[in-house]
């Protein structure tokens, strides 16, 4: 079956506080600003992240957005996943930026290991190594 999907083009993400997760984003994960435009009309700040030179995140900002579950076993998008070469040097910046990270787990079918982690609105995010 051919399919016109070509790729994930971006993920959007709407954030509590713009100015912590912009700075959790790019200063603890390490993701590179292309953009940032504040948008009058709609009091939002956009912020387009990539990793290397591939367009990843977009970060919005609006004014008493509504909350949502964000365990990774709610209903809806379950997490983001990041690839690391290395996990335990990954985890280990994490921990030495404040952000708790979830005991390794195995992945049970490729065998790779995996954690779990949470942006400063509770996103869960997951690190995977490769």
């Amino acid at each position: 079956m051919n399919t016109p999907l070509q790729a994930v083009h971006h993920i959007a993400i709407i954030c509590s506080d713009y100015e912590v997760s912009k700075r959790f984003y790019t200063g603890v994960l390490g993701l590179h600003i292309i953009r940032e435009v504040y948008r009058e009309r709609r009091q939002s700040y956009k912020l387009d992240l990539a990793i290397g030179d591939h367009y990843i995140i977009e970060l919005f900002s609006f004014p008493y957005p509504p909350p949502r579950p964000s365990t990774p076993e709610a209903c809806g998008l379950r997490h983001l996943a990041f690839a690391v070469n290395n996990l335990d040097a990954a985890i280990q910046h994490l921990h030495n930026n404040d952000v708790a990270t979830e005991p390794v787990r195995v992945d049970e079918y490729t065998g790779k290991r995996f954690t779990f982690f949470k942006d400063p609105d509770g996103l869960p995010l997951e690190l995977y190594e490769v």
